[in-house]
């Protein structure tokens, strides 16, 4: 089994500078309650998934933040890495840079703290899909137009879709295109709903019950 490395693009939990667009009907310090349970959900399944290696590309800082024990101790034994870049683009590549300069050589699956209801399983898959194909990428798409993860052969790659504007209906559809301009095979990996709304926290909340994540969402009225 060729070794992995999965990449969680992150931001820190930070009452009033995370998941903004829930409030209302959250309030910030419930959006960044919500925030943190996403990041531990996703940091655990990423965890669980064999032969991989993660790395976390962090906005802030852990230990000031919402749930600081927790996600200290689950990323203790774990690379963290400052982001870089102005651009969200910019700070995808610059990511996939740091952790390829971590292993050179190493394919790299990226994904975010917007779906915690992502597993190993499906990691795996994606994984798979990626590793045993003719692939040189794949990509999840999001129920809203965007993606949910990038996977890369080469790292490096990911420079092509620095350009590429973010959070617009058509992001995913523009970052496979600029793949394959630059001549990537790329595969599609199963699709899932991303957390941007309360809405969208609701409806994966139900199809986690007994999380953490689905707890904290059900705090908010």
């Amino acid at each position: 089994m060729t070794s992995t490395t999965i990449l969680i693009l992150a931001k820190a939990p930070l009452p009033g500078r995370v998941k903004t667009r829930l409030c209302p009907p959250a309030t910030s310090e419930q959006a960044a309650h919500i925030a943190a349970a996403a990041l531990l959900e996703t940091v655990r399944a990423v965890r669980s998934v064999s032969g991989a290696h993660a790395v976390v590309a962090l906005e802030g800082d852990l230990e000031t933040g919402i749930s600081a024990v927790e996600l200290c101790a689950v990323t203790a034994d774990i690379p963290v890495l400052p982001q870089r870049g102005s651009s969200l683009g910019e700070r995808i590549a610059a990511a996939h840079a740091d952790a390829a300069a971590l292993a050179p050589g190493r394919p790299v699956l990226q994904i975010g703290m917007d779906t915690p209801q992502v597993s190993a399983e499906l990691l795996e898959q994606c994984r798979d899909r990626l590793l045993g194909t003719a692939a040189e990428a794949v990509l999840g798409p999001a129920d809203d137009g965007g993606w949910w993860l990038l996977g890369l052969r080469d790292p490096l790659k990911a420079a092509v879709v620095s350009g590429v504007t973010t959070s617009r209906s058509d992001t995913g559809f523009r970052t496979r295109q600029a793949l394959i301009d630059h001549g990537l095979h790329v595969a599609t990996a199963p699709g899932l709903r991303d957390v941007d709304t309360m809405a969208d926290a609701r409806a994966v909340a139900e199809t986690m019950p007994g999380t953490m994540f689905a707890a904290a969402v059900g705090t908010v009225g």
